[in-house]
Order: structure tokens, then C-alpha cells, then sequence
């Protein structure tokens, strides 16, 4: 059952350019960098194609992107910027990603780079204002870490007996690790909720973390937004349900896989809006003359059926409020 804003799956079939050298040299180069698999993001790529499209760029005719899938593995940003940089590619795009974008922004003061991040790029050090970035990086705020309370009441309010709730970060994500620990405990003392954060970088690590939910008797999982969490989204959703907890994502992905609901900002539009401006940069617009974008567009999307299977009844009123729900 969809409801308003949903945006249909796009280009499901997404080939995958690895190398530069693959195509006629006088093609300037994008480097793509983003922390998830491409499995998780053919949809979202489509979209960042659809934005250089409309900016009169055709990947493998006119422009070379080169995608860079990190699956978690933080540690290599940078010695892969570094690369890109020794490379003199055309713009690094960084979307969907805080740390990559830091990490292009310290190896380089001149390679245009476009981000999406998800916190204010001024405290992240990117530009200097909103309006005017003032140097080699624009991009768009797409509010991950604000809505961080939002999404925590929307998890109370599908699961109104939960008090203890469980938070999952990956501590290799540095920026969004700390944002979240930074938020969290506000927005649960606010709901009456007691919290347990949790830590976790690999696949064992997760089911050890599952591991002490269980024997911890957590009522409730929040899932913090994190690539490599996205491409691990089959396990968590298998053990959720194999232990009974249910969990909320950022990202509406995780809940078509079977998470009990996400709340997020539209990732699609996101990758768009990050394809327009790179396409408008190999176009000749300096980044400085790009003000930050900041998102409009955010989805609350619940899985009825995980609902169902957990024995929750998702009120009339909350069904409404959904933009999607997924039977």
C-alpha cells in the first residue's frame, strides 16, 4: 500500500564503470564515494544519474564515473582520496556520507567535491556558510542527526510499552557516532526511555549485539544511520525477528527488507540533487557560486507485515501519517 511522496524504484539493472582508463581519456572523471554496496543503491544511483543527465552529462559518453563502494570499511577514505586526488579527477561526489566527505575536504583544497551530508557542513568544517561555502565543496544537508528525536518518538509511538531501547552505532563511523551519542540522550529522557547504546563493525559484531539485547531484555532496537548497516540490512531484519525486537531505520531500504519502520530523509532526491551539481561543476559553476542545498522531502515508511508478525497493531492514526506502508 503506497501513500503520498513515494517514489518508485528506478533502474533496478545499474552498470558499473570500475576504472577510468575504460574510456576515451578526454572524458572528465567523477569520483564517486559513498560507504554502502551497490546492491543497496542502484535506485539512488539512478537518481544521481538522472541529476548529471539533466545538467547534459551521459555517463560513458560525455563524463566517467568511477564508483568506489567502501561497505563499511571506513579506514580506507584516506588513501582512496588520496588517489583520487593524485589523479586529478574531475569532482569528487561524495553522497550519503559525513566521514567521506571529510576526508576529500582534508585532501584537498581544490578538487571540487559535492557532498551529502547529514549534518550543518559548517560545523563539519566543509564551507564557511550555507549561502556562500566559500571554497572547493557544496553539496546538501539532508538533516540525518536533527530528526534523530523524530524518529525515536515515531519507534514509541508504534511501540508504547517499550522502556528500554537499545542504539546501534558503528564506532567507525566517527562523526555519525558522536552526533548520535550526542542527541540521544535528550530525546530519551524526554520520552520517559531508558537507553542502551550498543557498538558494532562487522557481522559478529552485530550478532553480538543481538546477543545482548537478548539477554539484556531490551524491548526496542534504533538503528543509527550508517552505510554499512544498510548493506547488513537481511541480518539485522533476521535476527530482529528471530528474537522478537523491533527496530527502526533511517532508510526505507532496511524496512522493505523487513524492519518494523524508518524515518528519514528521501535518499533519492538526495543523490539527485548530488548528480545535478556535480553535472553543473564539470559544467563550469565553481562550488562556491553553489549555496548548500538543505532537504525538504523526508519519509516515515512502515512494514505492516513485520508489524503483524511482532504482534503490533499499527493504529489507523499512525497508518495515516506514513508516507508509505509496506504489506
Amino acid at each position: 500500500m503506497r501513500r503520498r511522496n513515494f517514489i518508485s524504484m528506478v533502474g533496478c539493472a545499474v552498470a558499473w564503470p570500475l576504472a577510468a582508463h575504460a574510456q576515451p581519456s578526454s572524458m572528465p572523471v567523477v569520483g564517486f564515494v559513498h560507504a554502502g554496496s551497490p546492491d543497496a543503491s542502484s535506485p539512488r544511483v539512478a537518481g544521481f544519474r538522472k541529476g548529471l543527465n539533466e545538467s547534459g552529462y551521459v555517463e560513458g559518453q560525455n563524463v566517467t564515473v568511477e564508483y568506489h563502494w567502501l561497505e563499511g570499511r571506513y579506514n580506507q577514505l584516506p588513501s582512496l582520496m588520496a588517489d583520487l586526488v593524485r589523479r586529478r579527477v574531475a569532482v569528487i561526489a561524495t553522497p550519503a556520507g559525513n566521514y567521506a566527505a571529510q576526508a576529500a575536504k582534508a585532501a584537498t583544497a581544490t578538487i571540487p567535491i559535492v557532498f551529502g551530508v547529514g549534518e550543518d557542513p559548517v560545523k563539519l568544517g566543509l564551507v564557511t556558510s550555507l549561502a556562500r561555502p566559500g571554497g572547493n565543496a557544496t553539496g546538501i544537508n539532508f538533516f540525518f542527526q536533527e530528526i534523530v528525536a523524530k524518529r525515536l518518538g515515531l519507534l514509541h509511538d508504534l511501540v508504547p510499552k517499550a522502556v528500554r531501547v537499545a542504539v546501534l552505532i558503528n564506532p567507525a563511523n566517527v562523526p555519525v557516532a558522536e552526533t548520535t551519542l550526542r542527541e540521544i540522550p535528550g530525546a530519551a529522557r524526554a520520552l520517559g526511555l531508558q537507553i542502551q547504546v550498543l557498538e558494532a563493525s562487522t557481522n559478529r559484531e552485530i550478532e553480538a549485539a543481538f546477543a545482548t539485547l537478548v539477554h539484556d531484555r531490551v524491548d526496542a532496537l534504533l538503528v543509527a544511520p550508517d552505510g554499512f548497516f544498510v548493506t547488513r540490512r537481511v541480518q539485522f531484519v533476521t535476527l530482529a525477528m528471530r528474537h522478537g525486537i523491533p527496530s527502526a531505520h533511517t532508510n526505507r531500504e532496511e524496512v522493505e527488507a523487513g524492519g518494523l519502520m524508518s524515518y528519514g530523509p528521501d535518499s533519492l532526491d538526495m543523490f539527485h540533487r548530488v548528480g545535478f551539481y556535480t553535472g553543473q561543476i564539470l559544467k563550469g559553476a565553481k562550488p562556491d557560486d553553489l549555496p548548500v542545498l538543505q532537504s525538504t522531502k523526508f519519509q516515515f515508511v512502515i512494514n505492516l507485515q513485520t508489524a503483524r508478525a511482532l504482534g503490533i497493531e499499527v493504529p489507523n492514526a499512525m497508518q495515516l501519517l506514513a508516507d508509505e506502508l509496506i504489506e
